[in-house]
């Protein structure tokens, strides 16, 4: 795990260490919750403080602790009479100054470390007394751990530490919890969402290492410590534990008195650090102790204890439906739930808390069978929806079908049209175009001829956005007509939204200018305060300006997009914008950071829709450097391509698998998949034609496209132009695409230049075809190319992580290095903490130092602070 918001800890300590070194020794207590990584702070000051000897102990977490235990280890390390004088029974008097004789001699200073002084004998509190009055006088560091949270309870420790509070020697250093930011890094790479990880451990280092390790699962290592604690409680006190356990993070204190529960059973929970006080409420001090806690008590005992809150909550006239429905759901109240969990749902839902609306909407359709079909139909219609905002697509298509069952049933066609819109959306995420065509024409047709309706409008533009990915440009521009009439004449922002979004993809196939119209569609969707039409919008603009060669812009809607979607719970098309990242990232030359978005995005439970474009980029970026296996994505992405029948996914996933072929050899494959490609091909814009138009020059294929159709860069490619086509892809910033241009001229010059580019960007399979090439053609002196062990960075940092060391090491602010390289706040702290990381320290003020000491700030082709 990495180190982070540890900075000002381990300068303050490196500070001490220094006094130390120069004759004025120090005494350092060091305090934090338990699993505050004070452990870990120490293993860094070690690792940094390089010409210091260094001696430590750990007192034991015992019922009744071994005397003098830290001392005997410190003796082990240290050696010579003080080891001796531990072996043959001396007196601790003895032992306690001849350690002192120890750290007062001259010649190296040494480190003593007493970790977890909560768990100390009395011998072991008396020793760091003693030395604590005289070390000032040494060249030596006393660092001292201890649990902050243990002082309440520990009167011994806390008198101990109040006799050293005068010692001019005596500084003190805290290990706070981890800021959300700072757990969003260390899980980032898990396949977990940060913000649970960081709900769950409450920023405590210690767990969010064991649930990251364990993948999102209670831990075994923190079950242990907890259970550890709580083990010392009365049984009464015990027995509140879990009634609080049970109601969940934080309690009322009032509404434990309106329990029965004692005062004294309060403070004894409070003394030993088992619950928090807080003003008029008692809390856990992490979730996964309340979760650990929760699983111990047996299933029929919680059904009591949530009944007894429940009870406890109506009487207190409480008007929190997600607590009463949480609490009615645990008592296997049948008519409580059916009661609460609907408006708590819908509550979570109005707030953007679309995974909570999912759990309470699915307590309620399990009692589904007693209610009204029409009731049941309008909970699973519910449960639909929310289950695809957080892209849960077999929840989301069960409670479709169920629903579009029940509203059949009812024999209600304004609802029975909009289950089949949603039925339909959902199979399109799943790739299965045929049944969502047929559905989304089926909806129509259930409303057509029955007047104007908000459903029949929402039907109208659903088929339209579905026929405009099929190129079905006519189709597509009738029912938007017909759907934005609809809208004007019932006033319907949202379907407005909708409309522009779709013309927008209509005229990008049509090849007229698009831009204004999803503008216009992220402002209706903006001000209406619609969160699935803005972050459709956003997604939009993201995947258009990126496939239309305007990167730089389409990052500044990614950063916009990506925001507003975490925020607001819209997670399907947070995941959709981060996938498209990955391709930015990919054109860019950014291989490293587009494979890590990839397997984020691959490992997030994504529709096969948005895995799609993940696999895509992740297959191109394997094969081109030919360091993996590229197949499995890029068979998955056609696939997944191929279900939809879209011929726009057709083509770019037929293009990524040729590329692919081509670049191991396998001519006759690659020539394949391109003609499959560009059946339709002419159903797609033109950036998409011009990729297949490319493939099929270099490939020695007949060219479908019109070449005057096709953007300037293929167009060169095409006609033959391969020099322009390279300045043209290098002014978007395409290094890849540059290169290739370069090789397809076939020219001893550009071979040279494309074999110069590909090197540099570590396109290896790419360079060695090109290597191939040169010897087929008997030129000589060709570039033998860096060694495996030379090819790759010296550290392992990608091309941005030693551009952002260099700033770090140049002593740069992330606020400073976020502007510089135009890059959110957020990627730098990713960017700094890789960089950590790498290096092997815990703070930004050594990477300076480790980073000169390895070469790295002098290291050939290291990237100029100045560049962007």
């Amino acid at each position: 795990m990495l180190l982070l918001e540890r900075d000002s800890a381990l300068e303050a300590l490196t500070q001490y260490a220094e006094q130390a070194r120069a004759g004025e020794g120090r005494v350092v207590l060091i305090s934090g919750e338990a699993g505050a990584g004070k452990s870990a702070l120490l293993e860094q000051l070690q690792r940094d403080l390089a010409d210091v000897r260094w001696a430590g102990g750990t007192c034991d977490g015992l019922i009744t602790p071994r005397p003098l235990g830290p001392l005997f280890e410190i003796a082990d390390q240290l050696g010579g009479e003080l080891l001796e004088a531990c072996g043959n029974g001396s007196g601790r008097d003895e032992l306690f100054a001849l350690l002192l004789r120890r750290l007062s001699a001259p010649g190296t200073p040494v480190v003593v470390a007493i970790e977890d002084l909560h768990w100390a004998d009395e011998s072991t509190l008396d020793l760091v007394r003693f030395l604590g009055r005289r070390i000032r006088t040494t060249r030596s560091l006393l660092l001292v751990t201890f649990r902050d949270d243990a002082l309440g309870s520990d009167e011994a420790l806390r008198i101990a530490l109040g006799g050293l509070a005068g010692e001019r020697a005596m500084r003190r250093v805290t290990v706070p919890a981890l800021s959300e930011a700072a757990v969003a890094i260390l899980a980032a790479d898990s396949g977990l969402a940060a913000g649970e990880v960081y709900r769950l451990s409450g920023g405590n280092a210690f767990f969010v290492h064991e649930l990251v390790q364990s993948g999102g699962e209670l831990p075994a290592s923190a079950r242990d410590a907890v259970l550890a604690r709580v083990a010392r409680l009365s049984d009464s006190a015990r027995a509140v534990l879990d009634l609080v356990a049970v109601a969940g993070l934080r309690i009322d204190v009032g509404l434990l008195e309106s329990l029965g529960t004692t005062t004294p059973d309060l403070d004894e929970l409070v003394a030993a650090g088992a619950l928090v006080s807080e003003a008029r409420t008692l809390r856990f001090r992490h979730e996964i102790n309340r979760r650990v806690v929760l699983s111990e008590i047996p299933e029929y005992r919680r059904a009591a204890l949530h009944a007894q809150l429940l009870a406890a909550l109506l009487r207190s006239g409480s008007t929190d439906e997600a607590l009463l429905a949480t609490h009615a759901d645990g008592a296997g109240d049948r008519d409580a739930v059916l009661l609460h969990a609907p408006a708590a749902g819908e509550r979570a839902a109005g707030l953007g808390a679309h995974r909570e609306a999912v759990e309470h909407f699915g307590a309620a359709v399990r009692y589904a069978g007693h209610l009204a079909p029409r009731t049941a139909a309008d909970l699973y219609s519910r449960l639909a929806t929310e289950a695809s905002v957080v892209e849960r697509w077999q929840l989301a298509l069960d409670a479709g079908q169920r629903a579009l069952e029940l509203w059949t049933e009812v024999a209600d066609p304004a609802r029975r049209c909009d289950a089949m819109r949603a039925l339909s959306a959902t199979m399109w995420r799943l790739c299965r175009g045929p049944e969502s065509m047929e559905l989304a024409v089926a909806a129509v047709g259930v409303l057509r001829d029955g007047g104007a309706t908000p459903e029949l409008a929402r039907a109208y533009a659903h088929l339209a956005q579905l026929r405009s990915h099929y190129g079905e440009i006519g189709a597509a521009s009738s029912l938007l007509r017909q759907a934005g009439e609809l809208a004007d004449e019932l006033d319907l922002p949202d379907v407005r939204s909708d409309v522009a979004n779709t013309a927008a993809v209509v005229a990008w196939t049509s090849g007229e200018e698009w831009m204004p119209l999803l503008r216009h569609a992220l402002d209706i969707a903006l001000e209406l305060g619609a969160r699935e039409q803005t972050a459709r919008a956003y997604a939009n603009l993201c995947t258009a300006l990126s496939d239309f060669g305007r990167p730089a812009e389409a990052e500044s809607y990614y950063i916009l997009g990506a925001a507003f979607c975490d925020e607001a719970g819209m997670v399907r098309f947070g995941i959709n914008l981060r996938a498209t990242w990955a391709e930015i990232l990919l054109g860019l030359g950014r291989w490293d950071e587009a494979a890590d978005v990839c397997r984020q995005v691959l490992a997030s439970g994504a529709s096969p829709l948005n895995r799609l474009s993940a696999a895509i980029v992740l297959g191109r970026v394997l094969a081109r450097r030919g360091d993996g296996d590229p197949w499995p994505y890029l068979d998955e992405a056609v696939t997944s391509a191929d279900a939809t029948g879209r011929p726009d996914l057709t083509g770019l996933t037929r293009s990524a698998r040729a590329e692919a072929h081509w670049l191991a050899g396998d001519l006759d494959a690659a020539l394949q998949d391109i003609a499959v490609g560009s059946v339709h091909a002419d159903r797609t814009h033109d950036w998409i034609q011009g990729q297949i138009a490319t493939w099929q020059v270099r490939l020695g294929a007949v060219v479908t496209p019109a070449p005057a159709r096709l953007p300037e860069p293929h167009a060169c490619s095409v006609s033959g132009d391969f020099d322009r086509a390279a300045e043209l892809w290098d002014g978007l910033g395409s290094p890849f695409d540059a290169a290739l241009a370069l090789l397809d001229s076939g020219s001893e010059s550009g071979l040279r230049q494309a074999l110069g580019r590909l090197d540099a960007i570590g396109a290896v399979a790419a360079a060695r075809l090109t290597r191939r090439q040169m010897r087929r053609l008997g030129l000589r002196a060709i570039p033998a190319g860096a060694q495996p062990s030379t090819r790759s960075d010296a550290a392992g940092m990608t091309r941005r992580e030693r551009e952002v060391m260099t700033l770090v090491a140049s002593g740069q602010s992330n606020a400073a290095i976020s502007a510089h390289l135009v890059i959110s706040p957020r990627t730098v702290e990713h960017h700094v903490a890789a960089v950590l990381a790498k290096l092997g320290v815990g703070s930004r003020t050594l990477v300076a130092a480790e980073a000169r000491r390895r070469g790295l700030l002098d290291a050939p082709g290291r990237p100029d602070a100045a560049r962007n």
